[in-house]
């Protein structure tokens, strides 16, 4: 890989990166495309590979993967959900 495409991943990487109450994270979905990946099933596996490794390594699995959903807005501000 030549030193311009390391320099732009790089730059790409530290600029997807999140702040969340002083700790710097990645959210999976920017980190996909950044990868290559096209399809999220497809970095859903790599990511759950990941987390049995930190597993198998005697780590707290929810110390490095924490499971944060991203709320996505659906409709418009005129509609509302019914029920529990």
């Amino acid at each position: 890989m030549k030193s311009e495409e390391i320099k732009n991943l790089f730059f790409q990487f530290e600029a997807a990166a999140l702040d969340l109450d002083g700790v710097e994270c990645w959210s999976a979905r920017e980190l996909q495309g950044l990868l290559g990946y096209n399809k999220w099933e497809n970095f859903e596996k790599v990511i759950q590979k990941a987390k049995d490794a930190c597993i198998n390594a005697g780590e707290l699995m929810e110390n490095h993967f924490p499971d944060i959903r991203k709320m996505v807005e659906i409709g418009s501000e005129t509609c509302s959900l019914k029920g529990g």
